[in-house]
C-alpha cells in the first residue's frame, strides 16, 4: 500500500514538474517573443525579424536609427544658459577653483552668473568633489559647467554623467579633436556617448526635465572649445565649422603664452581676430574673458574665480571702509 502511494506521489510530482517547465518555457516565449529557443541560432546577422525597419543582412554603415529616444514634438529648451545664448544674450561663467566646500560653490552658483566654470584643468579638484558641489544646489541660478583637463571619452563622460550642462574643452588644435569631442559629448545618433547613468539622470538633477534627459540633452548641451595655440589658429576655420560645437573661446592668456605677444600688440590682436573671423564665418558663438564683454561679436565669457568675487563683493559692501584696519606698532601685524 505504501509502495503504491509513493509511486502515485512520484508520478504526480513528475507531471507537476513537466507542467511547470512547459509553462515556464511558454512564459519565456511570451516575454521574449522574438528570442530564439534555447540553443538555437536565430540567424539575426543574415535576416531581420518581420516588421523590423532594418531588413536584409546586418550592415552597421546603413543602419537606420530608431525613434526610441527622439525628443517629444515641440520640446522646449530647459537649460537657461542655452536659451539665453540661442536668443543672442551674453552669458557669463563664474569660475570655481575649489569645490571641496559645496556651500562656497552654491554661493557662486547663486551670485548672478549664467553658469559655473568649475575648474578641472588648472586645479586639483576631483570629480566626486565636483559632483557633491553640483548636487548640493542643482537648480541654482547658474547651471553647472566645467572646464575639463583634456579631450577623451573618460573625461567627457565624467563631466556629463555628473550633470554638467556646459562643457569647456581646452587646447583644441585640430578639427579631428573637435569631432572627437562631439563624438563623446552627444548621445546617438549625433555622437557616441554611452548611456551609463550617473547623477545627471537623477530626478534631483535632470531626471525629471520636460521630455526626458536622454531625449533632450543633445539640444540643451553647450560645448565650448578653446583655441590657444598656433596650430589652433592654423585650423581655426575647420574647428569652428564642426557640427555640435556651440561656441569657440579665444583663449586670451594662452594665445599670449603661445604667440609671445600681449594684449594690444598687433600680433596678439591678429591671433584673436583669426579666431573671431573663423567663428563668425561658421555661425557659432564667440567666447572670451569677461574683460571683453563689450568687444564686438563676443557673447559668452569666463569671469573671475570665487576669491576675486569675494574681494569684489567686500569692496562693494565696505565702500570707504575698505582696508582701513588699525595700525599695530608691535607684533605680527606691525608695519614692516
Amino acid at each position: 500500500m505504501n509502495h503504491r502511494l509513493n509511486l502515485s506521489l512520484l508520478c504526480a510530482a513528475l507531471i507537476g514538474a513537466a507542467t511547470w517547465q512547459a509553462n515556464a518555457q511558454q512564459g519565456a516565449q511570451n516575454q521574449f517573443p522574438l528570442a530564439p529557443r534555447a540553443g538555437q541560432d536565430s540567424k539575426a546577422k543574415d535576416a531581420a525579424p518581420q516588421g523590423a525597419v532594418n531588413q536584409g543582412a546586418f550592415d552597421a554603415s546603413k543602419w537606420k536609427y530608431g525613434p526610441a529616444f527622439n525628443a517629444p514634438a515641440g520640446a522646449k529648451l530647459w537649460n537657461p544658459a542655452k536659451i539665453k545664448l540661442v536668443q543672442g544674450g551674453k552669458v557669463v561663467g563664474g569660475t570655481v577653483v575649489g569645490v571641496t566646500d559645496p556651500q562656497a560653490y552654491c554661493a557662486m552658483a547663486n551670485a548672478g552668473y549664467d553658469f559655473t566654470w568649475t575648474e578641472m584643468q588648472h586645479s586639483p579638484s576631483v570629480w566626486d568633489a565636483a559632483v557633491r558641489a553640483w548636487q548640493t544646489c542643482p537648480h541654482a541660478k547658474a547651471v553647472p559647467g566645467v572646464r575639463i583637463a583634456y579631450t577623451d571619452e573618460q573625461e567627457i563622460q565624467h563631466a556629463l554623467d555628473s550633470g554638467a550642462l556646459v562643457l569647456v574643452v581646452p587646447t583644441v588644435d585640430t578639427a579631428e579633436e573637435a569631432r572627437e569631442i562631439v563624438h563623446w559629448a552627444y548621445f546617438p545618433p549625433m555622437g557616441w556617448r554611452s548611456q551609463g547613468g550617473g547623477p545627471a539622470f537623477d530626478p534631483s538633477m535632470w531626471g525629471n526635465v520636460p521630455g526626458g534627459y536622454r531625449q533632450t540633452i543633445n539640444d540643451n548641451l553647450i560645448v565650448i572649445v578653446m583655441l590657444e595655440t598656433l596650430e589652433a589658429l592654423k585650423n581655426a576655420e575647420a574647428i569652428a565649422a564642426v557640427p555640435g560645437i556651440t561656441a569657440v573661446f579665444a583663449a586670451s592668456g594662452d594665445l599670449g603664452n603661445f604667440t609671445g605677444y600681449k594684449m594690444g600688440d598687433p600680433d596678439y590682436e591678429r591671433a584673436i581676430n583669426i579666431v573671431h573671423d573663423a567663428t563668425i564665418k561658421a555661425g557659432k558663438k564667440l567666447c572670451g574673458p569677461f574683460a571683453w564683454k563689450d568687444r564686438p561679436d563676443f557673447t559668452c565669457f569666463q569671469a573671475g574665480n570665487e576669491r576675486a568675487a569675494i574681494a569684489r563683493g567686500a569692496r562693494e559692501e565696505l565702500g570707504e571702509l575698505t582696508n582701513t584696519q588699525g595700525k599695530a606698532e608691535v607684533g605680527p601685524f606691525a608695519s614692516k
